[in-house]
């Protein structure tokens, strides 16, 4: 039986969620799930429904939920759902919700430098089957300044500071870019990349996406 997945797109139009969820959309078909699309918050309403998915994929930049909505999205991971997500597409999706952080593991804060910052992308240190086999690469894009859960797995970093800014002052730190967390029985992924469509196609970041879809799911 094919896996199921539910994603639901919208919030900021800057971050293209029509576009990147298009491509994830076709990235799950390929590895053959049951791939449902929505642009509403409302599909999170439906709790029984989505305790059958296999995989949320949130795309949704700032924006509000509601206490319902968000309700049913917990219970439904902390059942067993998988959730996988990128850059503010699930790490800023509802600045004012920090029971939505709390089940993502972190929230953007700061992109120093805006777009277009050339910075490295070192895998590691924590080992995963979403890595494994992948080597460093470079970017330039928005590099994500993230508060973070000290729970959460790091499976890659990049180092801070790279363009100037208030936090240029504190000295080198190794910031995570993609982790894995639980929450409840449901597995959770990040990817602080993937600002605009041109970005999430890269193949390192597409590939990541790929494993970390495969293994919420599993």
């Amino acid at each position: 039986m094919n896996r199921k997945a539910l994603i639901v797109w919208g919030g900021w139009d800057g971050h293209q969620p029509r576009e990147v969820a298009e491509i994830f959309r076709e990235l799950l078909a390929n590895e053959s799930f049951n791939v449902e699309v929505s642009d509403t918050l409302d599909a999170f309403l439906d709790a029984e429904k989505l305790r059958q998915l296999n995989l949320i994929v949130p795309v949704w930049a700032m924006g509000k939920i509601t206490n319902e909505q968000v309700k049913s999205a917990l219970e439904a991971v902390q059942a067993g759902v998988g959730i996988a997500g990128c850059h503010g597409g699930m790490c800023d999706s509802f600045r004012e919700n920090t029971e939505w952080q709390f089940m993502t593991g972190g929230q953007w804060v700061a992109h120093p430098g805006n777009d277009g910052v050339k910075y490295r992308v070192k895998i590691g240190p924590a080992k995963n089957a979403i890595t494994d086999g992948m080597a460093d690469f470079d970017i330039s894009s928005e590099q994500y300044y993230m508060h973070v859960d000290p729970a959460v797995k790091v499976l890659a970093t990049t180092r801070f500071p790279t363009a100037d800014g208030p936090h240029v002052g504190n000295g080198p730190v190794d910031m995570p870019v993609v982790w894995t967390k639980m929450f409840g029985k449901g597995r959770v992924f990040y990817n602080s990349l993937g600002h605009q469509a041109n970005i999430v196609s890269l193949p390192p970041v597409l590939e990541l996406m790929r494993r970390g879809f495969l293994w919420s799911a599993a």
